[in-house]
């Protein structure tokens, strides 16, 4: 049986890779490798998100008749996350590491407590309340993408 949890859980895991990947080009100093990686880790979060705010989310709303619960903070988070990737852009363009590790910070913090409440809480929800949940999460993977 396909279920939501996994397909989200698998893309979560390679979008922490792929920001792992330009913290260290970061690191390294090689900010022109940080911006490719950096770019490759937006997109990835920018598919993630998509999937979540037009197929995921509705369906759970729709389903759970919830619209101002747990997808409302999932979607603030998603904004917040979005406000530190344009930090972390700025950062490469100036060639900062401070900026860019302050916002990295922020941003792991941020995503490792948003993705614990989406694993741990959201996804499990949906897979018990959403009744298409199988096709639900068919469509997902086909969105997120092979690393799912």
């Amino acid at each position: 049986m396909n279920t939501i949890k996994p397909v989200m859980e698998r893309h979560h895991e390679h979008c922490d890779m792929l920001f792992a990947d330009a913290e260290h080009a970061a690191d390294e100093g090689d900010w022109q490798a940080c911006g490719a990686q950096l770019a490759r880790f937006i997109d990835a979060m920018e598919t993630h998100f998509r999937a979540e705010e037009e197929l995921l989310f509705p369906a759970f709303e729709q389903s759970t008749g919830m619209s101002g619960g747990p997808t409302e903070v999932m979607r603030t988070e998603h904004r917040q996350m979005r406000d530190l990737f344009a930090s972390l852009t700025a950062a490469v363009a100036t060639m900062s590491g401070d900026d860019y590790f302050g916002a990295s910070d922020t941003l792991a913090i941020l995503m490792e407590q948003h993705n614990r409440k989406e694993e741990g809480v959201l996804y499990p929800m949906c897979d018990d309340r959403i009744d298409d949940r199988e096709r639900l999460a068919e469509q997902l993977r086909q969105q997120v993408g092979a690393a799912a």
